[in-house]
């Protein structure tokens, strides 16, 4: 008997149906959102704050709470680490998702509720299986395992009962023990804190196992099948895990690892599954194999804003409800959640495609551009650029960080992009130039200003030597979990930073 068909048919089959109504009831489904939401934390210290027992609609919402942002809520959180409860949620708040940090701050420790992770964070992840398994009636997703490759979680402050970590950490933490008869590695191996031991212990434990699917952020992943097919003497993944079938991959864009992965799994049955689970909250999932945007999960714990990016750090910035984006537009994501997280812009940018139902692609982040000169380069015109750039040259990409120079001895301004090549181009100069014009056709702004090379010079290209990336983060302590390298800056700390250590 194939399980996967039993089980798809049993439960997923009629979850399929109700994500069927966010095509036509968006906006019922979020004004139910909101209204359970504050109707929860109305007895909360911020919930009479804000009078929330008096609010009826989205727009006394919206008139009574500011834009939050972590400096905003960091006191509550201080106060939440310390052993206070019903600060910003009914329910006791034991769990910090340690996320990367802001300006002020190393990092981010964003509460996790118990709420939040059925009604969001576990539930983003059945949905996910459920609208693969719509999409592969033949799939035999459960009759093996499922590696889940994510972080770390340690003691908070000296509370008892309290812990902080990698939110991938924190879910594997909580766990329906059932679910740990379907996954590896053991719970003791996932959480190890050191990354290169948990690699080694990972792959010793995986290599003899039935591993039907992956689940983790692209780039330590792709680092432990190397280290897996190093340990094997294989030359493909499916050599080792013959039934492997799907990756659910978040956390990083896949475009900069995608043709290494075609490369070590040649498997014609393999799937990949974008997803955006972050720290914050699970928000969407890729719903067509043929389109690399993702479905808005609008029935969770998420009540959902956006204010345009031309907005963003404005006083009074323009804020507007799902049913009022744009197509097309750059928006930066605000969220309301069950986690307590009130009207909080998560430093994400997204832009729709979509509103039939909602979909989006990520852009960004409000803080992850370069707009040195007024050219507003965002992620996503990276991204671009860069595949073509290597799709015409041979290349293939490992990783990759740009920011400006504004000045150097001659008075001229450009990128400057230091990138690590797993393959390098057949010629260098001429991926500079395909990246240079790629980014023209995707960005008035930055075409404007590389007009006649008046404010912008030519983009300068730095090759990393191997494993430049991979020393940066761990000088900085953030191997593995959900640590990335921040793309595009709009200073030179990083960049300067990597420099020193490219030698």
């Amino acid at each position: 008997m194939n399980i996967t068909r039993f089980l798809n048919k049993i439960y997923f089959n009629s979850r399929l149906k109700e994500i069927e109504q966010y095509a036509g009831h968006a906006g019922e489904l979020q004004q139910r959102v909101l209204t359970r939401l504050v109707g929860m934390a109305s007895s909360t210290e911020w919930g009479k704050k804000y009078d929330y027992s008096s609010i009826r609609t989205y727009e006394a919402f919206k008139s009574r709470l500011p834009i939050q942002t972590y400096e905003e809520i960091k006191p509550y959180v201080t106060r939440l680490r310390q052993g206070e409860q019903g600060l910003l949620w009914p329910s006791e708040i034991r769990w910090f998702a340690k996320s990367s940090g802001t300006t002020n701050d190393k990092s981010k420790f964003l509460p996790v509720s118990k709420e939040s992770l059925h009604d969001t964070h576990y539930r983003g992840g059945q949905d996910a299986v459920a609208i693969y398994l719509g999409q592969n009636p033949e799939s035999r997703f459960f009759s093996g395992k499922g590696l889940i490759l994510g972080g770390s979680h340690a003691p908070n402050l000296n509370t008892n009962h309290s812990l902080v970590g990698d939110l991938s950490a924190i879910l594997m933490e909580n766990l329906h023990p059932l679910v740990n008869y379907i996954r590896v590695p053991s719970k003791a191996t996932a959480l190890m804190e050191h990354f290169e031991p948990k690699m080694e212990a990972i792959a010793r434990e995986t290599i003899h196992a039935n591993v039907t699917n992956l689940s983790g952020v692209p780039s330590w992943m792709l680092v432990l099948i190397k280290h897996i097919l190093e340990k094997t003497g294989k030359q493909t993944l499916e050599e080792v895990w013959p039934n492997l079938e799907v990756f659910f991959h978040g956390g990083v864009a896949f475009t900069p690892y995608r043709e290494q992965y075609k490369e070590i799994i040649r498997s014609p049955k393999m799937h990949y599954v974008e997803t955006y689970n972050a720290s914050e909250g699970y928000f969407g999932t890729q719903s067509d194999p043929t389109d690399p945007s993702m479905l808005l999960m609008i029935d969770y714990g998420v009540f959902y804003e956006f204010i345009p990016l031309e907005d963003v750090g404005k006083d009074n910035p323009r804020v507007c409800p799902l049913e009022e984006v744009e197509l097309g537009k750059n928006y930066a994501m605000v969220i309301s959640t069950s986690a307590g997280l009130w009207r909080y812009m998560i430093g994400d940018t997204v832009k729709f495609t979509n509103n039939r139902p909602y979909k989006f692609i990520i852009t960004g982040r409000t803080k992850h551009f370069i707009n040195a000169f007024g050219e507003e380069l965002i992620v996503d015109n990276a991204e671009k650029g860069l595949a073509k750039a290597c799709a015409e040259t041979g290349a293939r990409i490992t990783d990759y960080s740009a920011a400006p120079v504004f000045m150097d001895e001659h008075a001229k301004c450009r990128h400057q992009w230091l990138i690590e090549f797993a393959q390098m181009p057949d010629d260098l100069n001429k991926f500079a130039r395909i990246l240079d014009d790629t980014l023209k056709e995707v960005n008035s702004d930055y075409e404007a200003k590389r007009q006649n090379n008046l404010a912008l010079q030519p983009l300068e290209i730095i090759v990393a030597r191997p494993g430049l990336f991979h020393d940066w983060l761990d000088q900085k302590g953030k191997l593995g979990g959900q640590h990335k390298i921040p793309r595009l800056s709009n200073t030179r700390e990083y960049i300067e930073e990597m420099l020193k250590l490219n030698h």
